[in-house]
């Protein structure tokens, strides 16, 4: 399998990069940068802080899973754009440690986890299309929509990663 930590890396890239643009926003307008943070697209809805965490959780267990190793673990206390940015710069540093050699052989790799009450199995072939990548995209473009939503000035080409 093609290393696909570079794809993961730069949503990454393009999320820290709309996070600078919170920061300045909220600087800005003169607002409390908690209250982005603890934003929410509805009730239901976890809130921004946790759209970036569960999206570098997402990264992270992606590689580990197709490489077959452990994966870092984070404590999830982060409050603020800049600790947020740190957990992204700390997730991109650890997809980047991976050479493509780790990934051979990933498409025939047995992956089983449990997402909420179901156990979940896969194929790495099945896993990073049907799984992982579908997972990371939707918590980073609600990430970014949570933010739009609150008058951020960011826009597609913020969200490709100009």
């Amino acid at each position: 399998m093609q290393n696909p930590m570079p794809m993961f890396g730069r949503g990454l890239k393009a999320l820290s990069a709309i996070l600078e643009k919170a920061e300045t926003h909220c600087a800005m307008a003169k607002i409390d940068p908690a209250v982005l943070v603890g934003s929410r697209l509805f009730p239901d809805m976890l809130p921004f802080g946790r759209q970036v965490m569960i999206a570098t959780d997402t990264a992270k267990a992606a590689a580990a899973r197709l490489t077959g190793t452990e994966k870092p673990r984070y404590e999830d206390v982060e409050t603020t754009f800049e600790e947020l940015r740190a957990r992204i710069a700390r997730t991109q540093e650890y997809l980047s440690s991976f050479p493509d050699a780790a990934f051979e052989g990933a498409e025939d790799r047995q992956i089983s986890f449990k997402a909420g009450p179901r156990e979940l199995r896969f194929t790495g072939a099945q896993y990073l299309p049907v799984w992982a990548v579908p997972n990371f995209y939707f918590h980073v473009t609600t990430a970014y929509n949570i933010l739009r939503h609150n008058g951020v000035v960011i826009g597609k080409v913020d969200f490709l990663g100009g």
